[in-house]
């Protein structure tokens, strides 16, 4: 079942979410690889959320936030 295209401010702040992610990631000296291994999912995923290609979950980013040693907020 297709879904309906984003509206592309949407994209545009998922795309920001994704950007705060990996100048966290990369703050914390962490590779994609290593990030997905603390959240339980693989580095494809990673990099699908950090190049905003990817809706992911609130569940996901809080887990996210907690592996990076970030507040929540600073990645939304």
């Amino acid at each position: 079942m297709p879904t309906d295209p984003q509206p592309a401010w949407v994209l545009t702040h998922r795309r920001r979410i994704g950007d705060s992610i990996r100048a966290s990631r990369e703050r914390a000296q962490l590779s994609q690889e290593k990030l997905a291994e603390r959240v339980d999912l693989d580095r494809k995923t990673i990099n699908r959320i950090e190049q905003g290609a990817y809706a992911t979950s609130i569940d996901r980013l809080i887990r996210i936030a907690d592996a990076l040693g970030v507040p929540l907020r600073d990645l939304v």
